[in-house]
């Protein structure tokens, strides 16, 4: 995104690319956690919807 500033080059000249190292350390912690709790859901991603029943959440068995 910023790759053709000046402004980028110079940060990158002085301080490395922060960004892409944040994205590489990102990535090899996520890649960690899906071998230590592989069924864990992600942050942002939307937990399973339950089936509703017809006339709600009663169980037949309680009818």
């Amino acid at each position: 995104m910023f790759q053709e500033t000046p402004i980028f080059n110079r940060l990158v000249a002085e301080r490395g690319d922060v960004p892409t190292q944040a994205r590489a350390e990102a990535d090899r912690v996520r890649h960690e956690l899906s071998r230590v709790l592989p069924s864990a859901p992600w942050p942002g991603a939307r937990p399973p919807q339950q089936p509703q029943l017809p006339g709600g959440n009663v169980s037949p068995g309680l009818l």
